[in-house]
């Protein structure tokens, strides 16, 4: 009888005491909650950020952690990239490459671009090695670029209109190399003596004027490197001390095509095969045989290049590619389009979010917290795409644009987020994943005066107190 009323009182207290912990639980996480939302306020207190500057929202799954202003439109900046980023995977099957080939018609050499973003020095290499391949030694006639495949639009008008010659601000084209851009390296050597100057790749496209004298004292004139892409100039000058290390600036060059074109002369003579003509633009023969041919790294790949180091010639190069259709030439404003097609497919809110350039290089664009949390939700659901997605963003602490934030913190590794910054704009948007298990999905946007520096600390800070 005993051990009947034990069972009794068992079953009838089980779900009493199970009822009270799960509202110990609940009051618990609800205290946890109000005063995480306590602390946010005070660390944007702290650095005397004004709420009404930012848009901001923490999810876990569907729990709205917390939320300031989320549904609010701010400038993202660079963050943008995540719109471009889901597009290009929902478009592009998994593994998509781009080829960049070589033709012979006549007496030409033909290159035909593909709209590959990554087609570097090392690609160029393997393309002239598998020509080589095939004996030809001596080019009669021209090297002729065939950038046709995208229209002719360098600097499209959806981004910021003063133009800048810094490598983040370089032209796109169908054949592209190097990003479109130079590398320029200053070393010093004996004092009083010009130091030297390398130019990468040394194709001979630019000529260089040295005014860099190595001195022994602290340089009383800064190093300034300048870039007359029309003369196809670079001028250096300035002082540096004997005991500096090298530097490198980056320079962008606004003629793609001329540049590859002058590139693989320069890269055909290091083989051994000379060029009797010039180099010069036109479309490929109806006729021209293929004789070499490379394929890019994998898409993957690519996205990493564009978000961990937040490159907006990749971004415009990729949207250029999404607009590729026959027998047009494809556009930036068409390739923006597609990426407005699949936005409009997860159900954005038209009033919080304003999409016109793919990199963020602009002031134009604009979107709430809340909007691109739905977008990383939305990528975070679709298995398909996800793991590239999220491989493809900085991780806080190890690369990227976060490779310097979160040292020493719990978010350091656990980290993951696309940045954003033009001037008066700060913004973060990305996962964080707990030592419990839980990944939170977080935006934080920022339009104000307050120092780019100062942001980024209080946003650090935010994502932190919810890690613990």
């Amino acid at each position: 009888m005993k051990s009947l009323l034990m069972q009794y009182k068992c079953l009838v207290l089980l779900p009493l005491i199970t009822l009270n912990f799960c509202l110990a639980e609940a009051k618990t996480s609800q205290t946890k909650k109000a005063v995480g939302s306590a602390g946010i306020k005070e660390i944007l207190n702290k650095y005397k950020i004004s709420p009404s500057d930012v848009s901001l929202q923490i999810l876990n799954g569907d729990d709205d952690v917390y939320s300031l202003n989320a549904k609010t439109a701010k400038i993202p900046a660079s963050v943008s990239k995540l719109m471009t980023s889901y597009a290009v995977l929902k478009r592009f099957p998994p593994g998509h490459r781009f080829y960049t080939r070589l033709f012979v018609e006549g007496n030409n050499l033909y290159i035909k671009g593909g709209g590959d973003p990554s087609f570097v020095s090392e690609n160029m290499w393997f393309l002239v090695n598998e020509f080589m391949r095939t004996g030809i030694k001596n080019i009669p006639g021209d090297i002729v670029v065939d950038d046709s495949l995208f229209d002719d639009v360098r600097f499209d008008k959806s981004r910021e209109s003063t133009r800048v010659d810094r490598a983040y601000d370089a032209p796109v084209g169908a054949m592209s190399f190097n990003w479109n851009s130079v590398n320029i390296f200053i070393r010093p050597t004996e004092v009083n003596k010009k130091a030297r100057i390398t130019v990468d790749p040394e194709s001979g496209y630019f000529d260089v004027v040295n005014n860099v004298t190595t001195v022994s004292y602290a340089p009383k004139s800064e190093l300034i490197v300048n870039i007359s892409n029309s003369e196809r100039l670079i001028t250096v000058s300035g002082e540096v001390n004997e005991k500096a290390p090298e530097k490198v600036v980056f320079k962008n060059v606004d003629a793609p095509d001329m540049w590859t074109g002058y590139n693989l002369k320069f890269f055909l003579a290091q083989r051994g095969i000379s060029v009797g003509g010039k180099v010069r633009n036109g479309p490929i023969p109806d006729h021209a045989q293929v004789v070499a041919t490379y394929e890019s790294k994998n898409l993957a790949h690519i996205l990493g290049d564009m978000n961990k180091f937040s490159n907006n010639y990749v971004a415009e190069m990729l949207t250029k590619g999404l607009a590729v259709e026959p027998a047009k030439k494809a556009s930036l404003k068409r390739g923006v389009e597609v990426i407005k097609e699949e936005l409009d497919k997860i159900g954005l809110d038209e009033k919080q979010v304003i999409f016109l350039n793919p990199s963020g290089l602009t002031r134009d664009n604009s979107f709430s917290a809340a909007s691109l949390n739905k977008v990383l939700t939305k990528i975070k659901d679709d298995f398909s795409i996800f793991p590239t997605f999220v491989d493809s963003l900085p991780i806080a602490g190890i690369d990227g644009t976060l490779k310097k934030r979160f040292k020493g913190t719990d978010g350091e590794g656990w980290v993951r987020g696309k940045t954003g910054y033009l001037s008066g704009v700060v913004a973060l948007s990305g996962y964080a994943g707990r030592r419990d298990g839980q990944v939170l999905t977080y935006t934080f946007l920022y339009n104000g005066p307050r120092d780019e520096g100062i942001v980024r600390e209080a946003f650090d800070q935010i994502l932190l107190s919810r890690l613990k």
